[in-house]
């Protein structure tokens, strides 16, 4: 069996309330060769680790994110949600997949963008998404690490993959078969599959050579892992 990147999504979740310091470290120490986290900006422009649009369902606040500052997200959360600098801090040089918002502009991609450079942390972090926002990010920083998501069986239009240059494409476990993963790597592309969290599907997807899995049960594709022999790597 060949070795996959084991990402962990939001961290923890099943230990830790997702997307916090605490939920990374916990799958960091699962055995994680990188963590997935969801960032989104507040109103100041300061990035910050949430999937949603507002905070009622992991903090009880009917508030949209977009409305707040970052100083009313730390005492709305009593400091539960970090920034963007707090995670990398924390993840302290592993890597990170960093998932965007749907509708993702220049101007607020290149605030991600700066954060990652100011922490040193452009050699360990890649980005994910759809083709909208990956070409934001793709515009913003040329030599970015890209993960095109990708949710239809039809492959992306070569004129998508050249101007967005992914070096994965990501798609719902799902969709993966024995076919999709031969063109992905006939292409020239890594191919990453998200959430699965059974081992049964996760041996199915090993089975079929993808290269990246990421999913709430680290700890179980950690121990699958390790029990089938497979060696856990950084993602390349």
């Amino acid at each position: 069996m060949q070795t996959v990147t084991a990402v962990a999504h939001r961290g923890d979740p099943y230990r830790f309330r997702e997307n916090t310091t605490d939920s990374l470290r916990s799958a960091l120490l699962q055995g994680a060769d990188a963590v997935e986290i969801d960032v989104r900006l507040t109103r100041d422009d300061v990035p910050v680790l949430l999937h949603d649009e507002t905070l009622k369902r992991l903090w009880g606040h009917d508030r949209r994110l977009r409305s707040l500052s970052a100083d009313e997200v730390r005492r709305l959360t009593r400091g539960g949600v970090p920034t963007l600098a707090e995670a990398l801090a924390a993840t302290d040089g592993s890597r990170v997949m960093v998932d965007l918002p749907v509708r993702l502009d220049r101007r607020t991609a290149g605030a991600v963008l700066d954060v990652v450079r100011q922490c040193g942390a452009r050699d360990r972090v890649y980005y994910c998404a759809g083709a909208e926002a990956m070409l934001a990010v793709r515009a913003a920083d040329p030599s970015a690490e890209i993960a095109l998501t990708w949710t239809s069986l039809a492959p992306p239009r070569p004129a998508v993959l050249d101007a967005v240059r992914p070096r994965w494409l990501n798609y719902r476990f799902a969709l993966v078969d024995q076919a999709l993963a031969a063109r992905v790597h006939h292409g020239g592309h890594l191919l990453s599959v998200w959430t699965p969290d059974t081992r049964r599907t996760m041996r199915r997807l090993l089975d079929l050579g993808v290269d990246s899995i990421t999913t709430n049960r680290i700890d179980a594709l950690c121990t699958l892992r390790q029990g089938e022999g497979a060696q856990g790597r950084r993602a390349p």
